[in-house]
Order: C-alpha cells, then structure tokens, then sequence
C-alpha cells in the first residue's frame, strides 16, 4: 500500500504510462488528483480531477496544488520524428522546462514536500560503446532538442530543490513497453505476429528498455522511498537484448516463429540511408545500455517483471486492442 497520507498530483495521466500510473496509485490507496488540459480530459472515475490548460511557464497551477504533497511529473512534449517546427528547441522549453520549473515553483511555494520527474535516457545521449553503460555521474551528451530541454528541467529542479527544500526526484527510462505501447514498438510486435520476414537476424548489440509494469513500480519507489529525495536514477528491466533477441522475445510471447534474415549491418545502414531513415536504423543497430546498481543498491530495487513476462503483457495488450477494433 502507498498510504492515502500521500496526496498525489499526477500531470500526464492520459498518456501510456500516466493511464497505468492512475490506475496504480490508486489501487495502492494513494489519493491521487490527475492535472488535465480541459475538463473533457477528465480520466474515467476520476471525479477529483482538475483542469489547468496548457502546461506553460505562465500557467496558474495554484487551484491543483491544494493539500497535495506529492507531485509526479510525467506530461511533456514528446520526442517528435518530423518535427515542423521552425525552431524546435525553443518548443520543446516552452513545455519541458517553462512548464517544468513553473509547476515546479509553485508546488514548493504550496508545500509540497517531493516533485518526482520522469525525464529521459537521452539526456545521457543516444548511445554507449559495447561494454560501456550509461550511469547517473555521466556528464549529460543530449543529442537532440528533446534531451536538451530534458536536461534543462533537470537543471532548473535541482537548483529549486536546493533553493526551497523541496525534494525533487528524476527518472530517466529507456524505451518503455507494454500493453498500449505506440510507435516503433508496437510496429515491430505487428510484424513480428504477422510473420515478416525481418532483416535483423545479424544484429548482435545490446539495449535496455523497460516494462511499463517495472517503471510503474520504481515511480513509486521513488515517490515513498526516504532515500530516493534529491537523486537521479536509471532504470531498466536489468537484462539488456540485442534486436535480434527482442524479435525472437515477441515471436515467443506471440506464439508464432521468429524470421529473421542475417543481413550484414552495413547493408541495412546502406539501404536505410538510401531511404533517409538512418537514424531510425541507427537506433535498431546500436548500442543503448544503462546500469541500474543506483537504484539496486540505494533503494533495493529489483525490477519485479521479467523481461518474458513484459513482453507477453506487450503483445497480449495489442492482441487485445486489435480484438476491440
């Protein structure tokens, strides 16, 4: 039980991992108040749900802050592939760190005693060496807009934390899955259950993801743990998987063979940069891997879900979409 002493406000309850989140404080008895766009937003028997508008620099958040001493920050303006903004950094600030250190300001000023921030991987960056994990004392190499403002978030918390005395906690996940996961992922389980053929079979790296049940578990590690106040974590599922051993993985939970073709990695390289997706190969090819022993040995956190039993949750969550359709 997470104790209904703790009344939590949740921003991002909408999303895939907010909706799992909602559903998880609550059944561990946490009061916990979603913060939404519009009243129409309003999660299904969440009666005690506030409507603020925009996350902004300018918001007014004073109205969903009253009696909360918990804050889980998980809204954000996501990674965007084709991004068409004329400038996307200044895009991403707007919400990711204006947002961010707004919310942020006026939850000290109201007493709340720990901001617990979900940010990113990719404000380490966007890969390792073989061999060689991200951890936490790594100088920051974001890559992108999204990570920069990330890591600007991360910044400007941890100065307030020292500032108010309010403790701030950050996350940073790699790739989550599970049931209702989107995007790349969920297109590769598609492939996977309707027999593709894929070219993957030569792809030997390694990278850690994380199942949506374990990073729900170690949110709310982090939001109860005494020793979790001021920290930064990596987390992860702690078996890390080359592509080739993801796909196998899925084929297993799905029940169906794995076809994999050994194309040699410089020729998907080559092909993919013919076709103006490197950067998607990029990611499929290479290395992205994180030590979690922070959080092992801080906070005795061991991921509760194997990595089998996330993915079996996985692709069961999109057999039972598809079935609803």
């Amino acid at each position: 039980m997470i104790g209904a002493e703790l009344a939590t406000l949740l921003t991002g309850s909408s999303g895939f991992v907010g909706a799992a989140l909602l559903q998880c404080l609550r059944g561990g008895g946490c009061d916990v108040i979603p913060l939404i766009r519009t009243p129409d937003a309003r999660p299904s028997g969440s009666v005690s749900a506030v409507s603020v508008g925009e996350i902004a620099g300018t918001t007014n958040f004073a109205a969903a802050l009253v009696g909360i001493t918990t804050v889980v920050h998980l809204a954000a303006r996501v990674h965007v592939m084709h991004d068409t903004d004329v400038d996307p950094l200044v895009a991403f600030r707007a919400v990711n760190v204006d947002g961010t250190l707004n919310l942020a300001r006026q939850a000290a000023v109201a007493g709340v005693r720990r901001f617990v921030f979900v940010s990113s991987v990719k404000v380490n960056g966007e890969s390792t060496q073989s061999g060689r994990a991200f951890t936490e004392i790594d100088a920051p190499t974001p890559q992108d807009a999204y990570g920069q403002s990330k890591h600007e978030a991360e910044q400007g918390l941890r100065q307030l934390a020292a500032d108010t005395g309010m403790e701030v906690v950050i996350i940073r996940p790699p790739l989550v899955y599970g049931p209702g996961v989107k995007a790349n992922f969920a297109a590769l389980m598609r492939a996977v259950q309707r027999g593709w053929p894929l070219p993957l079979g030569a792809l030997h790296n390694q990278r850690s993801l994380v199942a949506l049940d374990n990073l729900l578990d170690f949110i709310v590690t982090c939001v109860t743990h005494p020793q979790a106040a001021n920290q930064t974590f990596l987390v992860s599922d702690r078996h890390d998987l080359s592509t080739a051993e993801l796909v196998c993985g899925l084929a297993q939970a799905a029940g169906v063979p794995a076809r994999l073709l050994p194309v040699p990695v410089w020729a998907l390289q080559a092909g993919a940069t013919l076709l103006g997706k490197g950067d998607a190969v990029q990611r499929l090819c290479g290395n992205l891997q994180v030590d979690i022993a922070k959080a092992r040995i801080l906070l005795g956190w061991v991921p509760p879900v194997s990595v089998s039993e996330g993915l079996r949750r996985a692709v069961s969550g999109i057999k039972n979409n598809e079935k609803n359709v």
